[in-house]
């Protein structure tokens, strides 16, 4: 009886261990998942950054090349007038339904 009572006991104490260890071992995942919230927001906000800077970058070099096309118009209006032209045609062969 001496025996089943220290056997019982020693599996009560390793079944109270291995709850302990499960605990750590979630607590861990738990502080690790918020390690890597915290990581991928961050990873967000500098990819946020990036495209806004790529964005502010590609409508300035839109504008150049507005305001670049308005002085060509400007300054030989014939030679645009036949680029819009050729390049009328060029459309109405692509897209025509023969």
């Amino acid at each position: 009886m001496a025996d089943a009572k220290k056997e019982a006991n020693g599996k009560e104490q390793e079944l109270e261990a291995s709850k302990e260890a499960l605990m750590a071992a979630y607590r861990d995942l738990m502080e690790a998942k918020e390690h890597f919230t915290r990581a991928a927001e961050a990873a967000g906000l500098d990819l946020k950054h990036e495209a806004t800077e790529q964005l502010l970058k590609g409508k300035h070099k839109a504008e150049e090349l507005g305001q670049e096309a308005s002085r060509y118009l400007q300054e030989k209006p014939l030679a645009s007038v036949g680029i819009a032209f050729i390049a009328g045609f060029i459309f109405s062969q692509l897209f025509s339904r023969r």
